[in-house]
């Protein structure tokens, strides 16, 4: 019998926001491999075999379920928001890359799910108007004066950045130092949103200046976006406005 893997992005979370053709992927699933968050909140028939793992763990993740097409299983590889994006996609395809020649024959898939910024973008306004870039702040596979360097040449480019992982119990600094190193390079009265759980029960959104950010607003459910010098706030009478960046920019 010959065996699958479907590489799934589940969407920020909220059930809705997941695609039709995510919901089929995971359909023909014979087994879920992923985080364990992200494999519990799939529901799926009993048959279905949940291999659930930490999260430093991707590329013993991956392989293990190239082991399992190998064997006939079809696997659903699931990530949050969009597999691609900083998601378990560029995991498996370097165990692909590292393993046995048989693996490349294997029937693999990536079906694109929301990203979290997109998410987030759409509650805030329209943040992403113009160009933007995306980031993670972690520096478990990067050395973090890349991560600092590459914040640097993005604001000095214009981008509105969004920062994915920005702080965790292993990683409360970084955030605040990142922070601090734009506030350097950007005016101060640039927007920053800090926005958490988008489109679940516990959603939560804050606005403030980058001079007034607070680092501690943040965790591992949150994503921060930092907006640029053509980035706008338009007040509401609810007083929480809308965050949105022009699509024109002017010549120097």
């Amino acid at each position: 019998m010959k065996g699958s893997v479907t590489i799934v992005g589940l969407g920020p979370g909220n059930s809705l926001q997941r695609t039709p053709q995510a919901d089929q992927a995971l359909a023909k699933a014979t087994d879920l491999v992923g985080y364990g968050p992200y494999v519990n909140r799939v529901e799926v028939p009993p048959h279905v075999v949940r291999h659930a793992s930490d999260n430093r763990v991707e590329l013993d993740r991956a392989r293990h379920a190239l082991e399992m097409a190998e064997q006939g299983r079809h696997v659903a590889v699931v990530s949050g928001g969009d597999a691609g994006v900083f998601g378990m996609a560029s995991a498996v395809f370097e165990a692909l890359e590292q393993g046995p020649d048989k693996w490349r024959a294997l029937d693999i898939s990536v079906v694109p799910g929301l990203s979290a910024v997109l998410a987030a973008a759409a509650r805030l306004g329209a943040p992403l108007g113009g160009d933007f870039c995306v980031m993670s702040l972690s520096d478990n596979l990067k050395p973090w004066d890349v991560v600092l360097e590459r914040l640097r040449l993005a604001a000095q480019a214009g981008f509105v950045i969004a920062l994915y992982n920005p702080r965790s119990h292993a990683r409360p600094w970084q955030l605040g130092e990142a922070l601090e190193h734009l506030r350097g390079v950007l005016p101060s009265t640039i927007p920053v949103a800090f926005a958490r759980a988008i489109g679940r029960p516990d959603e939560a959104v804050r606005l403030s200046t980058l001079q007034e950010a607070n680092a501690e607003w943040a965790d591992m459910s949150t994503l921060v976006l930092i907006g640029c010098k053509a980035s706008r706030l338009v007040d509401r009478p609810n007083g929480e406005p809308w965050f949105y960046t022009l699509r024109r920019v002017d010549a120097a």
